[in-house]
């Protein structure tokens, strides 16, 4: 309901609590394929491809999960701790999932970039729920054909900066992103790594999980604004980036891992920056407990919403 302050409006309109149904969009957003003439801001998309993942398979469900989890957070019209309706200065609608020939990961990558340019080119944003992590590439191509380098800020218990590996390998994205100057690598910064990586040669900065536990979100933020600044920045969250006592639902989880509270604290503290886009990946449904994996991946997508919609709000 446009404009209420009452949380339960949208539940009160329906006569049944939205949480009690079921939505085959995320958050029940229009669901439309007419990129071009919707005058919507950003478009939901997702990408169902788990070819790339070294661990356990499953990803290719995220997009499902994830937009079957967003019903339990539908009924809240004003979301706390926001004091606006995400609808009246954001208008999403969802797309529906990127499609490729099974047993031909090239058709994927081909297909998932130009799905993100044409996005791109009508004027909208981007939401991306994967599928594993080697998603983030065709998605950094067409982001870095409009815009240029991006600042990356990213979420992990791994770098995803491994130059060995298969054509095809989640655990080279950013190797290869940044090889072919998609990111801004003065710029960037990954949070919650807790894997091996060469300290001596990683040209990232990292905020290792056991930093981030120890210093809270406050210092993360502190370090995400001073590395990243003005500039336009891309968004990508790996949900092992969580501990697996928040996010046990994903192909390969690592233990002492930041809280789902505390991501949650970081993405709100980036109101105000120049955000272009976000992906979620990595959510394997199949491993999940209660929904708890989907549910934490459709509460962070929501928040980067209302960060989109801030600052349409305050004009910028």
């Amino acid at each position: 309901m446009s404009g209420s302050t009452d949380p339960y409006a949208k539940a009160n309109e329906e006569y049944v609590p939205i949480y009690a149904t079921h939505t085959d969009t995320f958050m029940g957003f229009e669901a439309s394929r007419d990129i071009e003439g919707s005058d919507a801001q950003v478009v939901v998309s997702g990408v169902p491809f788990d070819l790339a993942c070294s661990g356990r398979s499953g990803s290719r469900l995220g997009p499902k999960g994830i937009r079957a989890a967003s019903s339990n957070l539908v009924w809240e019209a004003v979301r706390w701790p926001w004091d606006f309706a995400l609808e009246d200065h954001l208008k999403v609608i969802d797309c529906g999932d990127i499609h490729f020939q099974y047993g031909e990961p090239e058709s994927f990558v081909t297909n998932a970039e130009a799905h993100a340019c044409r996005v791109l080119e009508a004027g909208k944003q981007m939401l991306s729920f994967g599928g594993d992590h080697f998603i983030s590439l065709p998605l950094l191509r067409a982001h870095a054909k409009k815009y240029g380098p991006l600042a990356l800020i990213h979420f992990d218990a791994h770098t995803d900066t491994y130059s060995g590996g298969s054509k095809y390998d989640h655990g080279t994205v950013f190797y290869h992103a940044m090889k072919e100057g998609l990111i801004d690598i003065e710029h960037s910064i990954q949070i919650g790594i807790r894997t091996s990586f060469d300290t001596e040669t990683h040209p990232l900065e990292v905020l290792d999980a056991a930093w981030v536990n120890e210093q809270g979100a406050a210092a993360v933020l502190e370090r995400i604004l001073d590395r990243v600044g003005d500039r336009k920045a891309y968004l990508s969250f790996d949900i092992d980036g969580l501990d697996p006592s928040c996010a046990p639902g994903t192909g390969t989880p690592v233990t002492a891992g930041i809280t789902t509270d505390c991501a949650l604290k970081v993405i709100r503290g980036l109101k105000g920056m120049d955000l272009v886009g976000m992906d979620l990946v990595e959510v394997a449904p199949s491993y999940d407990h209660a929904e708890i994996t989907s549910l934490a991946a459709a509460t962070l997508a929501l928040e980067f919403l209302y960060l989109l919609a801030d600052r349409n709000r305050k004009g910028v």
